[in-house]
């Protein structure tokens, strides 16, 4: 049975979330819209306000870890080795499924909640991948094959920026490293002249990072330490999507989850923000191409974002806020992985963009014969 504690996490993991979806929602903000923006069109804005959510969770995050309130390495985020042999596969994995559906996990989410059907066929995908990758057929060679090629950080030492270079330096920069990088992320947000007259895409950046900090603060300090270990966690979209319909099949308990709460929560969010401005609207899928191509990317999404270690919320902004070293790894592949897709989809088969070579990848075109 599960504790008070553990159903209390879950309805805060549930407000969250909601709170998350209902910015996300208003503000239109995607995160592989944001790539596709900076890398097809030259335009960084979108970009700049999850820089923005990153910023201000580096911030809030390090200033937890300092006050010793969290503590990184309870965390999923700085292992004593990092896999990156699986994390490099698992994020262009991911990238190319962000393409091939058009929006990430928690995009899903959103858009299920303002009523987009094809989206609940890409989670019920996205979670059974991902859940076998974690735990069920896939996870074997996960463990043993993917993650036992994993770089061992010197000492043991935590796979952080701040644990490295106080290993580095001999003394703790944890505090300079936090507010440069932070302050840093920021100022390149509100440096844009139309981004300072955008006040959704603001808003749901300033929200978003605050609430990776709440979901730490909330799952460092409630919690039963008597009921089991007790693990830090934040907002990520790929194994509580997992978790979240193996709790709906097979184990009611499963409910009683920080993240799973947090996945209903999206919904609720998304769809409380349609509502409110009436933009509720049933889709389906126009025809079997469409369909087949979002089953091919939630697939991917599910076993990449495994491998990852997150989503791009999970790895963009949950691990960045704990300055991991995984993250640059984790982005960057995901990011060349959606301009792996999107060249795809314009080339209409993988061979005709491998007889292309990088031209397409660089968004060139032949010269007409």
């Amino acid at each position: 049975m599960q504790s008070l504690s553990a159903w209390m996490l879950a309805l805060v993991g549930f407000a969250i979330g909601a709170a998350a979806g209902f910015a996300v929602r208003h503000a239109k903000l995607c995160s592989f819209g944001a790539i596709e923006d900076a890398l097809m069109g030259g335009d960084s804005r979108r970009l700049r306000i999850f820089g923005l959510a990153l910023g201000i969770a580096i911030v809030g995050t390090q200033a937890l870890v300092i006050g010793g309130l969290l503590d990184p390495a309870q965390t999923t985020y700085t292992p004593a080795a990092i896999p990156i042999v699986a994390i490099i596969i698992g994020s262009v994995m991911f990238g190319v499924g962000m393409a091939l559906v058009g929006t990430c996990g928690f995009g899903s989410l959103v858009r299920l909640g303002a009523g987009d059907l094809r989206s609940l066929i890409v989670l019920i995908v996205l979670g059974a991948t991902a859940y076998a990758t974690l735990r069920g057929v896939f996870a074997n060679f996960r463990i043993v094959v993917l993650e036992g090629l994993s770089i061992a950080m010197p000492d043991d030492i935590r796979s952080d920026l701040a644990s490295l270079s106080a290993r580095t330096l001999g003394y703790d920069v944890r505090a300079l490293i936090a507010a440069i990088a932070g302050g840093g992320l920021c100022l390149l947000a509100f440096s844009h002249p139309r981004l300072r007259r955008s006040p959704r895409l603001l808003s749901a950046g300033v929200a978003l990072g605050l609430l990776t900090v709440a979901g730490w603060i909330a799952t460092s300090w409630i919690g039963d330490e008597f009921s089991g270990p007790m693990r830090p966690q934040s907002l990520t979209f790929v194994s509580t999507v997992g978790k979240a319909f193996y709790a709906a099949l097979l184990s009611t308990p499963g409910f009683a989850d920080f993240g799973v709460g947090s996945v209903f929560g999206v919904i609720a969010g998304a769809f409380l923000a349609a509502w409110r401005s009436d933009e509720l609207q049933w889709e389906a899928f126009d025809d079997d191409r469409e369909m087949r191509r979002h089953l091919g990317g939630a697939a991917l999404m599910g076993i990449g974002g495994i491998l990852a270690g997150g989503c791009t919320i999970g790895q963009g902004i949950t691990a960045g806020s704990m300055l991991s070293l995984s993250w640059p790894f984790a982005v960057g592949g995901m990011m060349i992985g959606a301009r792996l897709g999107i060249a795809t989809l314009i080339d209409t088969t993988p061979r005709r963009l491998l007889s292309r070579g990088w031209a397409s990848l660089l968004g060139k075109t032949h010269p007409s014969k």
